[in-house]
């Protein structure tokens, strides 16, 4: 079920655009109630202040409104930062918004989560379905933050683009791994890892949505989804509605909008890391854009020169293994089984598809990270 609708099929919505769809989908329909909103971090595209300060003046009704950064296992954001994420000043915060909450996910706090259940093995096995291996988890706790059962509704705020691991960002993934635990966080990127980026990336149905929507339909909390259609910071699309629903037609109009077909595939690309991604960890999405476009043989150039490092929290195992194609983890796994299967799959969607060689990986498309 929709509740509110705009796209543009080739420009941006106006602001009196942005503003009318957001009055239709959202005024008045959650009167009396706490109402969590979920947002993203900086290392995502949209014009998240005006928004914020959209949605808290269109939800004057609610009870209580409050934002929490859907951070998955990216590092928590310190309150500077957090007014600077939406947009406020220290004044405005204690003042204009002084009734509004500003939150971090912290998905490394066992005090913070709450068990929705269980995904037991049979239904991961059926959900991986010819991704399956029996190196994913035989069965997976579905924690969440605890905030998503104390609100009485959840709005979810963020955009849709073509994703490496899931398919299409945006909706049920603010939840999952947004403000989910670890376990499950891992269990699914390892899941992507095994479908690879070049299957997953821009495919609506996929095994790791299959896994995360299973698990969200595990909470009771009901949520509304405002899924935005982003170019080059500016909506171009605003779809509000039922989380499955909304986020449907968002990734159908980010395929028309965000993936380019190219008549043959390049030999060499020199691929630029926004200032956005200030580790490897994100910064490495430039290779996981690039190489469903890439000649078997090809090389990607990651030019980064303000990186510092590899991950702010994943950096000592990221150091300890390098980084290997999938068939180098499989044929070597006693090695490596200690390592968090996130880790693992970070390792493996940077270095790309690649096979075995007189037992050394090799990647099809070369990685040069320069600065």
């Amino acid at each position: 079920m929709l509740h509110a609708k705009a796209i543009s099929n080739a420009g941006l919505l106006t602001a009196d655009q942005i503003r009318a769809t957001l009055e239709q989908g959202l005024a008045g329909r959650f009167n009396g109630q706490k109402v969590l909103a979920l947002i993203p971090d900086h290392t995502r595209s949209l014009p998240l202040p005006k928004l914020f300060r959209l949605v808290v003046e269109i939800l004057t009704n609610a009870r209580q409104l409050d934002f929490l950064v859907a951070l998955g296992t990216h590092p928590a954001i310190s309150e500077v930062d957090l007014n600077q994420l939406v947009g406020i000043n220290q004044t405005e915060r204690s003042n204009v918004f002084a009734h509004v909450d500003l939150l971090n996910h912290a998905w490394d706090d066992p005090a913070m989560l709450t068990s929705l259940g269980v995904m037991e093995e049979d239904e991961i096995h059926e959900i991986a379905a010819s991704s399956w291996h029996p190196w994913l988890p035989s069965k997976v706790n579905i924690h969440l933050n605890r905030w998503a059962l104390e609100y009485d509704h959840i709005l979810i705020i963020g955009p849709t683009f073509p994703h490496e691991v899931v398919g299409f960002s945006g909706g049920a993934k603010y939840l999952i791994p947004g403000i989910s635990g670890a376990e499950l966080i891992s269990a699914g990127h390892w899941l992507g890892t095994l479908a690879t980026v070049v299957g997953t990336i821009g495919v609506m149905e996929t095994p790791v949505s299959s896994m995360i929507n299973a698990a969200v339909r595990q909470l009771p909390t009901p949520v509304t989804l405002l899924a935005l259609t982003v170019a080059e910071h500016k909506l171009a699309g605003n779809v509000i509605g039922d989380m499955f629903a909304a986020w449907r037609q968002a990734a159908e109009y980010s395929a028309q909008r965000h993936i380019q077909w190219c008549d043959k595939p390049y030999q060499r690309v020199l691929s630029g890391a926004p200032r956005m991604y200030d580790e490897l960890w994100t910064a490495a999405k430039v290779m996981y854009k690039m190489e469903a476009a890439m000649q078997i043989g090809g090389e990607v150039i990651i030019y980064a020169p303000h990186l510092e490092v590899v991950s702010h929290v994943q950096g000592r195992p990221i150091h300890e293994i390098g980084h290997h194609t999938l068939p180098n983890f499989l044929d070597n796994w006693q090695r490596y089984d200690h390592i968090p299967l996130g880790v693992l799959a970070h390792s493996t969607h940077l270095r790309g598809s690649g096979r075995m060689e007189n037992g050394l990986g090799k990647p099809n498309v070369r990685v040069t990270a320069r600065g």
